[in-house]
C-alpha cells in the first residue's frame, strides 16, 4: 500500500492505488479502461490521459457509492496477468 507522504487536505482519506485493465478498442478508436474488482468502474477515453482521468473519476464514485450505501469494499490485489495463446 502506498501512503502519501505529508499532510493530506481536512476530509482527505487514505491514498490507495488500484491496478486497471486498458484495451484499444480500433472499431470505437477509443482506449477502455476496468478496474478488476470494483463494480462499475470501466469507463473510455481518446487518450491514455484522457482515460486515467475518467479512470479516477469513476473509481471515486464507485467507491463513494459503494460507501453511501453501506457495503464493504474488499479492494482487489493486483497478482498478475497472464497471455493465453489458443489456435483460431
Amino acid at each position: 500500500m502506498i501512503k502519501p507522504m505529508g499532510h493530506l487536505p481536512e476530509g482527505v482519506g487514505e491514498m490507495k492505488t488500484f491496478t486497471a485493465y486498458i484495451e484499444w478498442d480500433p472499431e470505437a478508436q477509443l482506449y477502455v479502461g476496468i478496474v478488476p474488482g470494483v463494480r462499475g468502474a470501466h469507463t473510455q477515453g481518446a487518450s491514455l490521459d484522457e482515460l486515467h482521468e475518467n479512470l479516477k473519476e469513476v473509481l471515486e464514485l464507485c467507491l463513494e457509492g459503494a460507501q453511501e450505501a453501506g457495503e464493504t469494499v474488499d479492494f482487489p490485489q493486483f497478482f498478475g496477468l497472464q497471455q493465453i495463446e489458443v489456435a483460431l
